[in-house]
């Protein structure tokens, strides 16, 4: 990829400093209210299935430790650096919700047992498909790269499971079905997204 491909616009930077935002604000809230605080935004499965489904989308901003946190923005700003020229603050928004409400469900369905959940790497997985696609689209060969070896990523966790060192340092274990269903959601959106721009319903925003 080249140099000048890197998203240096702090107009694609809006989104993602509100995501991180409110996962920084998540974290700190739960550090000076502790369990209560928690237990009121994360995915909780018997809670959804009782009516609150806010937690579909509440626990991908909740964090279990400082390095989880950590790990998550960084991913958060390594993709705005890949892909940012492709964000606007409407498509990155409903992007995000898509790819957070759409993983929970699949995990709800799926994953019966997996009760709670929290971390935006489902997500993350979800946006870098779709950045990778876009590039794709844009006649940059380096998207090719990304969105193989993203499906490969998947499929080694899916067949050896997650690195045990990322599961020690954010002291729990890591979802991969989350990064599966957080990408399947990205594959879904995008080809939905790439369909509305070429009948022109929608346009890209240039930088």
């Amino acid at each position: 990829m080249k140099l000048s491909t890197l998203s240096i616009s702090k107009q694609h930077f809006q989104v993602v400093f509100i995501v991180s935002l409110l996962s920084v604000i998540a974290f700190i809230g739960e550090y000076l209210l502790g369990d209560s605080f928690t237990q009121a935004l994360v995915y909780q499965r018997e809670l959804i299935t009782t009516g609150e489904v806010w937690r579909l989308l509440s626990g991908h901003l909740l964090h279990t430790n400082g390095y989880h946190l950590l790990l998550n923005l960084a991913g958060l700003l390594m993709l705005w650096a890949l892909h940012g020229r492709f964000y606007s603050i409407k498509n990155y928004i409903v992007l995000f919700l898509f790819c957070s409400i759409m993983t929970s469900i699949g995990i709800y369905v799926f994953d019966p047992t997996l009760i709670q959940y929290v971390g935006l790497s489902g997500v993350l997985h979800g946006i870098f498909v779709f950045g990778a696609l876009m590039d794709i689209n844009a006649k940059d060969k380096s998207g090719y790269l990304l969105f193989l070896g993203v499906w490969l990523k998947i499929a080694h966790e899916q067949y050896y499971g997650a690195n045990v060192d990322v599961s020690n340092l954010i002291e729990a274990n890591v979802a991969v079905n989350a990064h599966l269903w957080g990408a399947l959601s990205g594959l879904l959106f995008s080809f939905i997204y790439l369909g509305m721009l070429r009948t022109g319903l929608i346009h890209i925003n240039k930088p």
